[in-house]
């Protein structure tokens, strides 16, 4: 949600001098075997390997053993700079109706902390969800409190139930990532910077956790995200596909990678660019929030931001000209945008309160107030080590990542290799975002080098509908399918929890939607 695009908040307050800083802000393969899911052999949940008949290894099992007052810690010989601690969070937090745990992924010197409640349907069987928000640098705790998770902060009150949670047919992961991002942290001031070092950490943390619990061996797995989560997710998923060679290899259990999700994601960063004019200055959402002024100047400059972001960025990545070709994208098509007071994560309403300080929510401020309480901490199992005030987004991790210009590396050619791989991709968008918006995001999709692209190309938008009414436009063929969400934002389980948790449902039973 507020994550990734918090960055391009940043620079685009900074271009208008809403923020008094002068440090410039950038914006922003796959050879494994082939694993085909569920019929595979592979995918056999009993299958030992080394690790087990040499006696180095004993999983786990089940969550029955877990504390609420201390973490247990396990890791796996395959995996040896790795462990994880985990315990079980008490009755009366967040969502009694299933059971939840809190841990730690520990990398030597560097520990992400994570949430994992169970499905309130059928844990034993139902899918596993991992869910991370973007920034990068932004906390999973927003999409936990704020989006999709059992419960909601809403006010100064605390946690309240949350019907219409994506755990209520799945088992769901929300990671903090990477360190210093909400609760997670680094010793030695050890640091993350790029994408690709963050998805080897998850990619080993999701096969340590399958390895000590075996029940969800073979389990059909689905990676999820928004906002920079459109970077981060199609990485972090091609990661784990290949790691699934290493694991046959040692004799452990492939992950059954079945799905990517990915919510108002940057995918493609140029193409996101470009369409910021087509949500200011025509009805692609509401009706045109611009001049016509200042639209005519929009449109002249679109030619040559995408001439020299493309020879720059794309064609030959040249680190100086490249900045300096987003600079001016920036001050054309973005710097307009936040002279309206418009909320750039729905662009049908004003931004509430100061963007720096609510970033445009209000009830942003409620959660890091909830998620700073000593005895909140404590029932979590948050290191003492970790600031006590809880920060939403770190302006640290974005800068980490702007200087190594992370956000200029476009991760559609890693969706069309997962696709080829029959790893199934949804992407959502909710109509009234301008920061990730549906146009950008349906450019590329439509525009995506893949075996299917050419029947993808041939569907047409078509409705779909939630309880008879229609929740927005759907195109599909082969593995990808592109779904835009009437009436919402950014956020789409925030603004739409009903339809999201429809869509989401539909998406795990394999329904047309």
């Amino acid at each position: 949600m507020l994550d990734f695009w918090i960055l391009v908040i940043v620079l685009s307050l900074q271009l208008a001098e809403v923020v008094g800083s002068n440090s410039a802000q950038s914006f922003f393969s796959l050879n494994a075997p082939r694993y085909k899911a569920n019929s595979d052999a592979r995918w056999n949940s009993n299958s030992d390997g080394v690790f087990y008949n040499a006696g180095l290894f004993t999983p786990l099992k089940d969550f029955s053993s877990l504390s609420e007052t201390e973490f247990t810690t396990f890791g796996h010989p395959a995996f040896p700079r790795h462990n994880i601690r985990i315990k079980k969070t008490p009755s009366g937090f967040c969502d009694d109706t299933a059971n939840g745990y809190t841990g730690y992924i520990d990398i030597e010197a560097r520990h992400l902390f994570f949430y994992f409640f169970e499905s309130r349907s059928n844990p034993d069987k139902d899918d596993v969800i991992f869910w991370t928000n973007g920034g990068p640098g932004c906390s999973s705790s927003l999409g936990l409190f704020m989006e999709l998770g059992p419960c909601r902060i809403r006010d100064a009150n605390g946690t309240q139930y949350h019907p219409e949670s994506w755990n209520q047919n799945a088992n769901v992961f929300f990671v903090d990532q990477p360190v210093g991002v909400g609760f997670s942290y680094a010793e030695y001031g050890e640091i993350v910077s790029t994408t690709e070092e963050a998805a080897k950490d998850i990619a080993a943390f999701v096969s340590i956790f399958f390895e000590n619990f075996p029940k969800f061996k073979g389990r059909a797995f689905h990676m999820a995200g928004e906002s920079y989560g459109g970077r981060y997710i199609p990485v972090f998923a091609s990661e784990v596909y290949d790691q699934n060679a290493y694991l046959v290899e040692v004799g452990l259990t492939p992950i059954n990678l079945t799905s990517v999700m990915i919510g108002n994601g940057l995918t493609d960063f140029l193409e996101t660019f470009i369409s910021y004019f087509d949500l200011q200055c025509t009805p692609a959402s509401v009706y045109p929030i611009q001049d016509i002024k200042t639209c005519i100047r929009m449109k002249e400059a679109i030619p040559r931001c995408r001439k020299w972001a493309k020879s720059s960025c794309l064609d030959v990545f040249d680190s100086m000209n490249c900045e300096a070709a987003m600079s001016f994208c920036s001050t054309e098509l973005i710097e307009p945008f936040f002279k309206t007071g418009k909320n750039p994560y729905d662009i049908s309403i004003d931004c509430e309160g100061d963007i720096s300080d609510t970033l445009c929510y209000p009830v942003t401020k409620f959660i890091s107030e909830y998620l700073s309480r000593p005895q909140v901490r404590t029932m979590l199992g948050v290191d003492p080590s970790v600031p006590g005030n809880f920060s939403s987004c770190s302006s640290s991790v974005s800068r980490a990542f702007s200087l190594t210009h992370d956000e200029y590396h476009p991760t559609n050619n890693y969706i069309a290799a997962l696709l080829e791989r029959d790893v199934r991709v949804l992407i959502y968008v909710g109509k009234n975002d301008w920061i990730c918006n549906w146009v950008g995001n349906e450019r590329w999709t439509l525009a995506l080098d893949w075996s299917g692209g050419e029947a993808f190309r041939a569907e047409q938008l078509r409705d779909w509908k939630v309880d008879g009414k229609v929740a927005g436009r759907t195109r599909s063929a082969g593995q990808l399918t592109f779904v835009t969400v009437d009436g919402a934002g950014h956020m789409v389980p925030y603004d739409k929890p009903k339809e999201s948790l429809q869509l989401v449902n539909r998406w795990l039973a394999r329904e047309d939607l």
